[in-house]
This record gives C-alpha cells, sequence and structure tokens, in this order.
C-alpha cells in the first residue's frame, strides 16, 4: 500500500496572495498539523487542534482565517470585524499578530487587523475597534472590557473564534470571563481551539465553545525527535552551578541564542546581576515586568541584541500541593501580571540552547522550557543542572520522554572536570556571594522606577512638578554590585590546557580580546572549528585526561 503524498500550500486552494507570503517566509512544505488542520478549517468545521509547541499552530490557524476573510469580502456589503483570536498571554497575542502580519503582507490593505491586549486605557484602543478591523486579537479580560464598554460588538457579525493555548485559558484565571465572554458571541460561529495538551480544562472550553468539532490528535512526541533535540544533564550543587555557567558562557563552550531558566523571580536577577560582573550582557523576563518591557527584551533577544536571556518560570510554583508556593508568594510583594508565561506562548526565535540553571518543578514545564529551541528544522540542545534534591524529578521527566522504551537513554552526561575549573570556581565564588539579597531588591526597584519613568500617565504630572522627578531621581544610592574590570577578561593561566584549544587560545599563547565576548560575529578560531561543543556538548580532552591519570 502506497504512502499517501503530503499536501503542499498550493494544493490547498489559498488566494495567491498568501502563498506568496508563504513563499516570502520560505516555508517550502506544510508541518504536518498544518497539512490536516488547513483544508479542515476551510472547509468550516469546528477544530480541536493538539500538536506540541514549536509545530506551527499559530499559521495553521492564521492562514485559513486570513482565506476566509479574504473569500468574505468579495461579497460583504461594509466592514465588520470578522474574527476575534484569543490568548492567554500578551507576549502570544503580540506573537500572533507578528504571524499575521507576515501572512497578509501581499494583501495588508483587504485584511485589517489590530492587538488589543496592551494595558492602556479602553479610550486609547477604542479608536482602533471603530474602524472595524477584520481580526481581532486579545487576551479574554481585554476582548470582554471592550465588549462590555460597547467599543466593539460581535453579536452579528463574528464569523471566526479562535483560542490560541486553550490548555492555559482557565489556568491563567480566565474562566469566569470567558463564560461571560460567550453570551457577547453569536451562538453559531466557526470555532477553533489550538493547544499543546488536551487538559480537563482544554476539554470544558470544548463543551463552552466547540460544535460537532474535529479532534487533531497528532501522534507525535511531545517534544522534537532526538535527532533534532539532544538532552543533557550535569549534577551540581548550587555554587558549582553558577561556577559551571561562568566557564561555560565565558568561554563559549555553548554557541549561539541562549535561554537560561529559574524558578524564582529573585534567582532570575540574581543570574543576571552575576553574569554582569564578567562582562557576560543579559536581559530578564518574568511576570513581574510590564508588558511592554517583556515585549522589548523578546525583540531584543530575537533580533540579537542579546545573545542570553534569564527567564523565571515562576508558573510552575503555582500547581496545587507545592510546599514551595506559600513561600514564593510571601517574598513576592510586587503584583504579578497573569496575562504573562515565560516557558509558554512566547515565540523565541533560532533558541540553540536552553539551560535549566534550576530543574523545572514538573515534567509539563520541562516539556514546555525544552520546547522553546530545536523549533521547526532548527536543531537544539537542553542542559539541566541537577543537584541531588532534584534527581527525582529528573527521573520522572526521563521516564514520561522514554514513553515506556526502557532500552533508550534520555539525557546524556554532560562532561565535566570541575576540579580541573578551580580558578574560575574562585571568581566565581566572589562573585556569586557579592549579589546579595540587598542587590537583588535593588534590581528589582531599579525597573520600578524606570516603569515609572516611561509611565505615559506620569509624563505630564513630571513636567509639571519636576522637583518630584529629581526627588525620585535622587532618593538614596543603589546598593548595586561593584563591578571588578579584571573579571571581564579571562587569563590564560586559569584556563585548563584541554580547554585553551577550544577557547581560542593558541600555543603562542595569542588570543583575541573580543573573543570572550557574547557576540555572534567573533572571528576566533573557536568558531571556526570543525567540531561543535554545541551538538556533541562533551569536551573529548576532559575524557583523555582521565584515562592518562588513571
Amino acid at each position: 500500500m502506497s504512502e499517501e503524498k503530503p499536501c503542499n500550500f498550493h494544493e490547498m486552494e489559498l488566494d495567491d496572495r498568501i502563498l506568496k507570503a508563504i513563499a516570502k517566509l520560505g516555508w517550502q512544505t506544510p508541518t504536518l498539523i498544518q497539512e490536516k488542520a488547513i483544508p479542515l478549517l476551510l472547509e468550516g468545521k469546528d477544530v480541536l487542534v493538539r500538536a506540541r509547541t514549536g509545530s506551527g499552530k499559530t499559521a495553521a490557524f492564521a492562514i485559513p482565517v486570513i482565506q476566509k476573510i479574504l473569500n468574505l469580502k468579495q461579497t460583504a456589503a461594509h466592514q465588520e470585524i470578522k474574527a476575534l483570536i484569543l490568548a492567554p498571554s500578551k507576549e502570544l497575542c503580540h506573537q500572533i499578530c507578528g504571524v499575521i502580519k507576515d501572512l497578509t503582507i501581499k494583501c495588508s490593505r483587504e485584511v485589517r487587523y489590530v492587538d488589543i491586549a496592551p494595558q492602556v486605557e479602553l479610550s486609547v484602543q477604542k479608536p482602533l475597534l471603530v474602524e472595524k478591523p477584520d481580526i481581532v486579537v486579545a487576551t479574554p479580560a481585554r476582548a470582554l472590557k471592550h465588549v462590555k464598554a460597547g467599543n466593539m460588538t460581535l453579536k452579528t457579525s463574528l464569523e471566526l473564534l479562535v483560542i490560541d493555548e486553550a490548555d492555559l485559558v482557565f489556568s491563567f484565571g480566565y474562566e469566569d470571563e470567558m463564560k461571560d465572554l460567550m453570551t457577547f458571541l453569536p451562538k453559531i460561529c466557526q470555532a477553533i481551539l489550538a493547544s499543546a495538551t488536551l487538559s480537563e480544562d482544554v476539554k470544558s472550553l470544548k463543551n463552552l465553545i466547540l460544535h460537532n468539532p474535529v479532534t487533531l490528535k497528532l501522534k507525535e512526541p511531545d517534544l522534537a525527535p532526538a535527532s533534532q533535540l539532544t538532552h543533557y544533564h550535569l549534577y551540581a550543587e548550587e555554587m558549582d552551578k553558577a561556577t559551571i555557567l561562568y566557564a561555560l558562557l565565558k568561554l563559549h563552550l555553548i554557541r549561539g541564542k541562549t535561554i537560561i531558566f529559574v524558578n524564582t523571580v529573585d534567582k532570575c536577577y540574581k543570574i543576571k546581576l552575576y553574569l554582569e560582573q564578567f562582562a557576560i550582557p543579559t536581559c530578564v523576563l518574568n511576570s513581574e515586568l510590564p508588558a511592554a518591557i517583556r515585549c522589548h527584551s523578546v525583540n531584543q533577544f530575537n533580533q540579537g541584541i542579546y545573545d542570553i536571556i534569564v527567564a523565571s518560570d515562576e508558573k510552575a510554583l503555582e500547581e496545587p500541593g507545592m510546599k514551595i508556593q506559600d513561600d514564593s508568594k510571601k517574598k513576592s510583594k510586587r503584583r504579578k501580571d497573569k496575562e504573562s508565561g515565560v516557558s509558554r506562548g512566547i515565540d523565541f526565535q533560532c533558541v540553540a540552547n536552553v539551560i535549566n540553571f534550576d530543574f523545572p518543578l514538573d515534567i509539563q514545564a520541562y516539556i514546555h522550557r525544552a520546547g522553546r529551541t530545536a523549533r521547526g528544522n532548527n536543531q537544539g540542545s537542553v542542559l539541566s543542572f541537577v543537584s541531588m534534591k532534584e534527581k527525582p524529578l529528573l527521573d520522572k521527566v526521563e521516564n514520561k520522554i522514554k514513553q515506556g522504551q526502557e532500552d533508550i537513554s534520555v539525557f546524556k552526561s554532560y562532561q565535566f572536570k570541575l576540579e580541573e575549573m578551580e580558578s574560575f570556581r574562585y571568581r566565581a565564588k566572589d562573585a556569586w556571594r557579592a549579589v546579595t539579597k540587598i542587590a537583588v531588591r535593588e534590581a528589582r526597584l531599579k525597573e520600578i522606577k524606570q516603569e515609572i519613568f516611561n509611565c505615559q500617565k506620569l509624563k505630564t504630572y513630571f513636567e509639571d512638578n519636576p522637583t518630584d522627578l529629581q526627588v525620585l531621581r535622587h532618593d538614596k544610592a543603589l546598593h548595586t554590585v561593584r563591578i571588578q574590570q579584571h573579571l571581564a577578561d579571562v587569563p590564560e593561566y586559569i584556563v585548563p590546557p584541554t580547554l585553551k584549544s577550544l577557547a581560542g587560545i593558541t600555543k603562542r599563547g595569542k588570543r583575541k580580546r573580543d573573543h570572550y565576548k557574547t557576540s555572534e560575529s567573533s572571528t576566533s578560531k573557536f568558531q571556526v572549528k570543525k567540531s561543535n561543543p554545541l551538538l556533541t556538548m562533551q569536551f573529548e580532552g576532559f575524557n583523555k585526561k582521565k584515562k592518562k591519570n588513571t
């Protein structure tokens, strides 16, 4: 029996303008979920889409939404809102709009869209909705507020309802908003649920929204295959983790864009301040930051301004039954943004590595963190630092990914001879201790001040009251971490002989100072070596020397 031939984009009866946009994006063939979902959605069926992170779900619903709007334009008498796309976080709404922008580049006059997720006054966004854009992208809470304010009417015009990351909608606290919003929508309209998992929350949404849906549950693993995504683990306690991270990044033993995940907001700032002492530039991402700053950080990371981003995945701390939940709530006095997610929903582009400085607290958190890399056809690696108390979590994750295949090993051991890094440990220890609780607190307060300075509402007030602004700027000196300039450089004598070739240090002892900067443009010998530590993630020199010693 011959295998069924895959369906290409040009065989889906899509508008030429959409096909040209797809070609410009360089999408040669649809992903599996796009191949299965797009024809069903074009037929007008309600669909529940379940596919892993990075499988192309956004385009799977965006393409048919745009196609249907173009079809309706041919007979429409006047402009109306035809599609409402809901997502649980502002970052995801921003990402969805980015995909829509790319797909409508050849028909931007015919298909208009607006993102009303940003937390600004409703009156600011009202003029955008008065124009009745074809597509409205929002979180459930923002959509409900605008509907109740009379800024948009959907009862008679809406044709398509899309809910992305449906499994997070209720967990982000939108259950009441969704039920209330449904009373303002037409009883019959095509609905699409897209999700990475089929949880009980998704089933509840399915019963609330869908009518006789087609369920697409593709037979694919939660993560990219081993040929594309490699998992490594390294047993280390807190101080050893800090030392290894410093060595890996400063010697460029890990290359490419990297996301460092931690479990708390405090640790997020601690890692940033720690790395700054070694002149390793990073940006942070957590739910305490305003949406504008979060989106700006992600954009800077995607554009290559920063190669390293430190993200706190505190959503995992909100799981019931976790003892750490109460402690984390006590520590954080600042209101967190429920419309934010770090390991889910944000489109980090071309991520080569994910480093779990803190091992995730549950299986799903690991899967979603690892899903930030190896997206599309790109290669990726996940390196997890594991303390002894975190080892049971590692075993649970490995058993889940194995899915009963006992003969395979998911996590490869990352070979790193820590005893040869004593000089690095000495520097790391001083730098780690320098980042005190006061320094972390001051770093967080600094961002609050920056938020106030950037707040549009207060600009007029400060113009009329310049003295207040000066008081705010000069209230007291910050207890910042003292930067020691010599830490920015790595002297040759502290680099183990087995790592000198990898670190770009020649036998003559000559090296380029710029090599140690976190930059993709470096042209050192290490950058052009045929062997790629990113893919092998182990250093043969260590193993050979170890054999000689034995």
